[in-house]
This record gives C-alpha cells, sequence and structure tokens, in this order.
C-alpha cells in the first residue's frame, strides 16, 4: 500500500467531521489499510536491526478480532498478524524480557476481554509464551469485573522485572487495576499478581494505561474525571500522586501516549475523544502545553517513539487509532505542531 497524501479539500472535510475542535486540522502522513472490525489500540515496536522495518500493532476489537501488523507504509503484515483472538482491546510492547540466562525477546502483551485473560508473544517472531493466556482478575465473582480491556508493560529500572498492568471494564475504587509480574523459568512464563490500586470516581471506566518506565510512574485514564497518576513499582506503595487535566476535555479521556526524551523532557499525549483532539502535557510536571487536532474520529488509543524510523518519519513516529478500521501515522514533529 502507497503512503497516503491528504490533498487539501479532503483536509476540509475532515474539519468538518471534528466533533467540536476548532483547531487547524493536521493531517497524517499515511492511512493504514483497514481491519476487519472496528480498530483500538496500537503499539510501535522499533526494529533494533533496521528500524525502517519496524511494526506497528494495532488491535481489532470483535469476537474475531486480531492483532494486526502494519509496516511503516501502512500496509498489514499478513504472516506477522494474529487472528482469531475473541475481542482484543489494548496492546503493549517492552525490549529485552529475559527468558533465561542467555535468551532474551522483545514481547507484546494484550487483553482478550471474552476470556477474561491477557496473552504474551515474542516479537517478531510472533510466538505465544503465555500456555494460550493468563488469567486475570480470578479473585472476582462478577464475570463483568473480569473483563480485561487496558494494559500497559513496565519493565523496571531497578532490577529489569516486567509487570503487566491490566485495567477492566468495571471495577472497584482502590483495585481497579491489577499488576502482574512476569516471570520466566525453565518450564515457561507465569503470571504473578502482585498488588492492587488504582482509585476509580465511576460513571465511565478505566481503559487507557501507559507506564513512564524511565520516570517510574504509571497514567491512566479514569475516563469522566481525569488523568491518574501512580508509582509503576509495586514497592513505592499505592498512594495517587496526581489527577490533572480533566477540565480540558469535552467528554471521554482516552488513548494515552508519552513521548520520551533524554534528561526528563517529553510529552503526555492524551485523546479527547468526542472534541477530537488531542491535549498535550508536559512530561516533567504534567502541565497543560496545548491541543492539537490531528483529524482522527473518536480515538481510543495512540502510542509514540521518539526515535527516527525513515525518511517520512525522521523526528519520530505518532499513532493514532481512528474510528473508519484504520490507524493514521504521523511524523511526531508534524503532530506536535513543533516548529
Amino acid at each position: 500500500m502507497r503512503k497516503t497524501y491528504i490533498p487539501l479539500f479532503a483536509i476540509l472535510a475532515m474539519v468538518s467531521c471534528q466533533q467540536g475542535s476548532k483547531l487547524p486540522a493536521i493531517a497524517p502522513d499515511v492511512i493504514t489499510e483497514k481491519t476487519p472490525n472496528d480498530t483500538d489500540d496500537p503499539a510501535i515496536w522499533v526494529n533494533p536491526d533496521d528500524v525502517s522495518k519496524s511494526i506497528v500493532f494495532g488491535t481489532d476489537k470483535e469476537t474475531n478480532g486480531g492483532i494486526y501488523a502494519f509496516d511503516l507504509d501502512g500496509k498489514i503484515i499478513q504472516e506477522k498478524s494474529i487472528k482469531n483472538i475473541e475481542r482484543p482491546n489494548n496492546v503493549d510492547l517492552a525490549y529485552g524480557f529475559q527468558l533465561n540466562d542467555s535468551v532474551a525477546v522483545d514481547v507484546i502483551a494484550f487483553t482478550e476481554r471474552e476470556k477474561q485473560q491477557i496473552r504474551l508473544f515474542s516479537v517478531p517472531d510472533m510466538k505465544p509464551l503465555d500456555g494460550g493466556g493468563f488469567p486475570v482478575f480470578e479473585d472476582e465473582a462478577n464475570i463483568e469485573q473480569r473483563l480485561a480491556m487496558g494494559i500497559s508493560l513496565y519493565k523496571s529500572p531497578k532490577d529489569s522485572s516486567l509487570y503487566a498492568i491490566v485495567g477492566r471494564k468495571i471495577g472497584p475504587s482502590g483495585s481497579y487495576l491489577y499488576q502482574y509480574k512476569l516471570e520466566a523459568d525453565s518450564i515457561g512464563v507465569t503470571a504473578n499478581l502482585v498488588r492492587k490500586f488504582g482509585s476509580f470516581t465511576g460513571g465511565k471506566e478505566i481503559e487507557a494505561i501507559a507506564v513512564d518506565h524511565e520516570m517510574g510512574f504509571v497514567y491512566y485514564s479514569d475516563e469522566g474525571e481525569c488523568i491518574k497518576k501512580y508509582y509503576a513499582e509495586p514497592s513505592m506503595g499505592d498512594e495517587e500522586l496526581a489527577c490533572f487535566g480533566g477540565e480540558l476535555f469535552l467528554e471521554d479521556i482516552e488513548g494515552i501516549a508519552i513521548a520520551r526524551y533524554p534528561n526528563g523532557e517529553g510529552y503526555i499525549i492524551v485523546s479527547d475523544q468526542q472534541r477530537g483532539q488531542f491535549n498535550i502535557f508536559s512530561r516533567k510536571d504534567n502541565s497543560f502545553i496545548k491541543a492539537v487536532n490531528l483529524s482522527t474520529l473518536e480515538t481510543d488509543g495512540c502510542d509514540v517513539v521518539t526515535v527516527s524510523l525513515n525518511d517520512t518519519f525522521s523526528n519520530g513516529l505518532f499513532v493514532a487509532m481512528n474510528d473508519e478500521k484504520n490507524f493514521y501515522f504521523y511524523d511526531l514533529n508534524k503532530a506536535l505542531d513543533l516548529k
């Protein structure tokens, strides 16, 4: 599939479709091929051997759903896609998960809502590491509280332990999120519950979760209230560190992506879903910087990397779900409207 460049008339049409955004529309550099059902959340894998061959994984959210792999031109890579997953919701990625003393692999993890579990696959060979899946929220008697939705992986800078922080469709305040430690031994990989945390104001849900590995924080969208911030390291405790940005969103606070630069610099980019734009906050102090209109419809999930990948994405790549069964790719500086 060729890169899709958007002419002026199409940009104007996009502006007219926005639900409330008054900002100038920024057109994507690439629009992906469509998935069969309903896109939701992306994760970007940077190929360490050839960055131009990096892969964007995106969920297709339905009973016959899957995790679709896209090249940087937006074309589906069929042999890297995972099919027949029962309502995959969110996906995340981590580098260098230690399988044994001599073997480390990159991994993607995603929720499989209808099976009340999470899945773990190696990248880029796409082999399952989970024996068919890790059940989550097993101690909940109500099946509605076991329907896994959001997920983010956290690799601890203290000891390189890998954790999956998982949210669900509904859950109680104070323990809406469960954190599992992913551990490998001679038998295989296990997911062991290490803590429950996360306040919830009620009314909507918690889906979007993102971890800042270097700074040691986990952020999640309490959709009708604010963006909440906790320590990602279990030993640091369960105190809520911040609740910010809620007044800037029209309705649902959705996908979160963290653009990381050296010395703690960077941005937290959050989807203002019904307004059709993104709010950008400082990574250092979570203060609001500005909003941008990226011409997407009803964005759920998003992801970002700050390394140069090719001529099109020379400043990094921002990926946003679009409510037309596809994803939009942007050069990062263009997405953030940086001059």
